[in-house]
């Protein structure tokens, strides 16, 4: 699925963030925790430099805990992070976050001497939630399209923390063409912009390898459907999907996956592990040395032929 997520806005983003990194002590990187990856943006170490980092993996009440946890000990194996798991929503949660930026930056945290923080995130990994609740209001300016911030704005959330907004959205990593999937999967790409079905066929394959049993019971099955689009015939059979003379609406079938997905009601599911990416990343490694040899063979070809 080709997904285009402007780079020119990531440029821009990236020019707004430089000037303003100066002045933030501390960083916090908000990502979905079902698709921790794919939902990290690849620029963050180089923007915040020696600064530490809190990678936050919002929404932890749709993830698979265990998936979680292996997520939280990559994460923490980088220099100058910590890695939390909460729901932004849930208020004594965010508390604790702040607790941890204080022990991380224990030289500010003054009125005279306040800690500057940042917060970074792609749209829809809950970015806006979390600002909110650590502000304990709805902050004016917040909202997922690029560049809703014109300017740098301070806000104080509490005695001795100033927020900085993001002067510009960051777009996620697209190393991976499974990124743009689990994006779609989790909502974080626009629905006008993705083919369910292809997507849903996605999703399903996904589920019949790694969560079998939450399938069998959120859709009341009797036995594994041997392929997605099985699967998906027995969703729309199931959830209104019918139509005239028996024919599946996969379309229908498409839309009630992703639905059951995004709320939570197959089950706690992450989309990607670390050991998945990096089997990815050596792969993709492979595929480039060899397209590399074989460009240099027709290299040494084509000077043969010209002498």
């Amino acid at each position: 699925m080709a997904v285009q997520w402007y780079p020119g806005h990531m440029h821009k983003a990236c020019k707004e963030i430089k000037k303003v990194m100066p002045q933030i002590d501390i960083v916090i990187e908000v990502m979905d925790a079902r698709i921790p990856y794919s939902s990290e943006n690849p620029v963050v170490t180089e923007l915040r430099q020696h600064r530490p980092c809190i990678k936050v993996l919002n929404k932890n009440d749709l993830a698979d805990p265990l998936v979680t946890q292996l997520w939280l000990n990559h994460f923490e194996k980088e220099a100058g992070v910590k890695a939390v798991a909460l729901v932004a929503e849930q208020k004594g949660q965010t508390r604790q976050l702040l607790d941890l930026v204080r022990k991380l930056v224990p030289e500010r945290n003054s009125a005279l001497k306040p800690t500057r923080i940042m917060i970074i995130g792609i749209p829809n990994v809950g970015k806006s939630t979390l600002m909110n609740a650590l502000a304990g209001r709805v902050l004016a300016k917040v909202g997922n399209e690029p560049a809703v911030t014109k300017k740098q704005q301070r806000i104080r959330l509490c005695e001795g923390m100033d927020l900085s907004d993001t002067p510009g959205i960051l777009w996620p990593r697209m190393e991976d063409i499974n990124s743009g999937y689990r994006l779609a999967i989790s909502g974080a790409i626009r629905n006008t912009a993705m083919e369910y079905e292809d997507v849903a066929m996605y999703a399903a394959q996904f589920l019949l390898q790694t969560y079998p049993d939450a399938l069998i019971a959120r859709y009341k099955l009797k036995e594994l459907p041997k392929s997605e689009v099985e699967l998906l015939e027995l969703i729309g059979s199931k959830r209104g999907g019918l139509r005239a003379g028996g024919v599946i609406d996969l379309h229908k079938a498409s839309e009630v996956l992703l639905h059951d997905y995004r709320a939570g009601a197959i089950g706690r599911i992450t989309l990607e592990t670390p050991s998945m990416v990096e089997a990815a990343r050596i792969e993709r490694q492979q595929k480039e040395a060899l397209q590399n040899t074989e460009q240099g063979e027709l290299n040494k070809e084509d000077k043969k032929d010209s002498d």
